[in-house]
């Protein structure tokens, strides 16, 4: 990987907090395959080739299968994602567009019916949180190397 900024050495305090935030998304109850689903779909979205590149290079160790992950940015059209895994991927799309999508009650009460409350904010938390390393690793130049 090459990079404009060695960030973790110039900002390690905050480097720390994301990374704890990292942590703390591992421990939620969210499947580890919808927490991939969603680090993938939202790096598409948002044009992080650095993290799109290290997301599905997880989700295959995690025995994603290649269909899956190329559809991706499909999955609406696709009738082999579960709806645990649609209603968390189509409120991912929602949060990183959030200026021109937002989070309407109708989508709110769809993915209630599949997450707990604890489970929702969780999500989100997920959800904001890849979007943040995306914006991370596209402003300080990460780039694809291999």
């Amino acid at each position: 990987m090459s990079q404009r900024v060695a960030y973790y050495d110039v900002a390690p305090d905050g480097m720390k907090i994301m990374m704890d935030m990292e942590k703390y998304t591992k421990t939620s109850t969210i499947h580890r395959t919808i927490r991939e689903l969603i680090k993938i779909r939202v790096s598409q979205i948002n044009g992080c080739a650095y993290c799109i590149n290290l997301h599905t290079a997880d989700a295959r160790k995690m025995g994603e299968t290649e269909q899956r992950i190329y559809c991706l940015n499909a999955w609406n059209e696709c009738s082999f994602y579960t709806p645990e895994e649609k209603v968390a991927l189509e409120l991912s799309e929602h949060i990183t567009l959030i200026p021109t999508k937002r989070v309407p009650e109708d989508l709110y009460k769809r993915v209630r019916e599949h997450y707990d409350e604890k489970q929702y904010v969780d999500l989100v938390l997920i959800i904001n949180q890849i979007n943040s390393w995306n914006r991370i690793s596209i402003a300080m130049g990460n780039t694809v190397t291999e």
